[in-house]
């Protein structure tokens, strides 16, 4: 096979990321994925401000021996309503307790919606958009070239709640609440594409069945020859430091104990929904999960359903379909292939940092 072959049989992705603990796990999942080609990373506020993501993402990516990607900075602010940040769910840096080096590699030049539309462009029809974080970029992308959804081969979208409730207010998931008139304006750019252009979301009706336990943590310590393995535990000291030896593995540790703590200290159990991983994987193999067709819209103007997502399964709006929704997986058997290509990947990252 030759090297050109090789890559067109890749597929060929750009993230958009709020960087964030499991979109941090997200990245490195599919830096462990030899189908995968990364071809930009942009970055927009949310989890932590838009900045901060830039800096993780160049950290996450040096760490892994990997920085020749680039990373644009977007946008700072949604198009509208004032900025929101979660560092209570994900740390003072959006990374928990993980403390990665000051990266030496810079920004890119270029904005993030330029980012967007250059590469659409000169790769029409080969790139897959994945956007786990709020689609304040992609909106503005959209704004500048209305045709890039025709451009894209597939859309792969983290965000929203169907059938199953909120997780910032009672009836919005994050993503879309941080910035629901962008959601809006990407999913009613879809409307009337041909089905397969047509973008896969994942809400949380399958992303909370997306759930790491410290064994899975130890299972990936031990795919990666990495010791000594000891599981964080609810009886641990708050914020206690991982002391195994990959540095890859230490700071996911790092990380995700801090995802378990609030976790256990919102009653869900001392566990972790990893959303973001899980969109990832479908954007390399969309048949993991169950997809049924819908219109997809945005709630704006309620006063108490704002940054809602409804689907209408049936046609009632007699407004052509737009999106397909992800309903369930199996959840064990991704993270087995999770654990399997980080533990692998991991262990070709040097002992010392």
């Amino acid at each position: 096979m030759t090297s050109s072959s090789r890559t067109t049989s890749k597929t060929q992705l750009l993230m958009d990321v709020d960087t964030g603990i499991d979109d941090s796990l997200a990245l490195i999942y599919l830096l462990a994925s030899d189908e995968a080609e990364i071809l930009g990373i942009s970055c927009t506020a949310g989890n932590v401000p838009a900045r901060q993501v830039g800096i993780n993402n160049l950290a996450w990516l040096e760490l892994c021996g990997r920085s020749g990607i680039e990373v644009a900075l977007g946008a700072e602010v949604p198009l509208l309503a004032p900025l929101m940040t979660t560092e209570e769910t994900h740390g003072p840096q959006g990374i928990g307790y993980a403390e990665l080096p000051a990266p030496r590699t810079r920004l890119s030049a270029r904005h993030a919606a330029q980012l967007w539309i250059d590469t659409v462009r000169n790769r029409p029809g080969q790139v897959v958009g994945l956007v786990t974080g709020p689609l304040t970029n992609l909106a503005l992308a959209i704004k500048l070239a209305p045709e890039l959804p025709t451009l894209l081969k597939r859309l792969v979208v983290m965000g929203g709640a169907f059938n199953h409730p909120g997780n910032t207010t009672p009836c919005s998931e994050w993503n879309i609440a941080v910035d629901p008139e962008s959601a809006k304006l990407v999913f009613d750019a879809f409307s009337g594409l041909p089905a397969q252009q047509q973008p896969i979301i994942c809400p949380l009706d399958v992303t909370e069945s997306i759930v790491m336990t410290p064994q899975h943590l130890v299972a990936l310590a031990e795919a990666a020859g990495s010791s000594p393995i000891t599981p964080p535990s609810p009886a641990d000291t708050k914020g206690l430091r991982s002391a195994t030896s990959n540095p890859l593995i230490r700071q996911l540790i790092d990380a995700v104990r801090f995802y378990f703590e609030f976790h256990q200290e919102h009653q869900q159990g001392y566990i972790s929904h990893m959303h973001d991983p899980f969109a990832a994987a479908v954007a390399l193999n969309p048949e993991i999960a169950s997809l049924r067709a819908a219109t997809v819209d945005v709630e704006l103007s309620g006063a108490l359903s704002r940054g809602a997502t409804i689907a209408d399964w049936h046609g009632l709006w007699a407004r052509p379909s737009n999106a397909w929704v992800a309903l369930t997986t199996d959840p064990e058997a991704f993270f087995e292939q999770l654990i399997e290509r980080i533990g692998r990947f991991a262990r070709n990252i040097p002992s010392a940092e």
